[in-house]
């Protein structure tokens, strides 16, 4: 149970450094980034602009403004059901 928690809270602490460190950041995507790389190839597949709600415009704005409420749910949740799993496996 203690093992959930912890990579619940880890995922929800994580996901925004992740993000940051990608390039989606609060003051836009970070020149020569994997960020800025991913909104040239979406942007080139779009005819030249970003779909919104795109993975990279839903990765800019949790980048840009952090995880809500319920977005930190779901980061948690995930996190918590890996950590689950991974009680599963069995050392030998």
């Amino acid at each position: 149970m203690l093992l959930n928690f912890t990579v619940g809270v880890g995922a929800v602490v994580l996901v925004p450094l992740a993000l940051g460190a990608a390039g989606f950041t609060s003051a836009g995507v970070a020149a020569g980034s994997v960020a800025a790389k991913m909104m040239a190839t979406t942007a080139v597949a779009n005819g030249g602009g970003v779909a919104a709600g795109s993975l990279v415009a839903v990765l800019q704005s949790a980048g840009a403004a952090g995880l809500s409420g319920v977005a930190s749910a779901a980061v948690a949740t995930a996190g918590g059901a890996v950590g689950w799993l991974g009680s599963l496996i069995r050392k030998p």
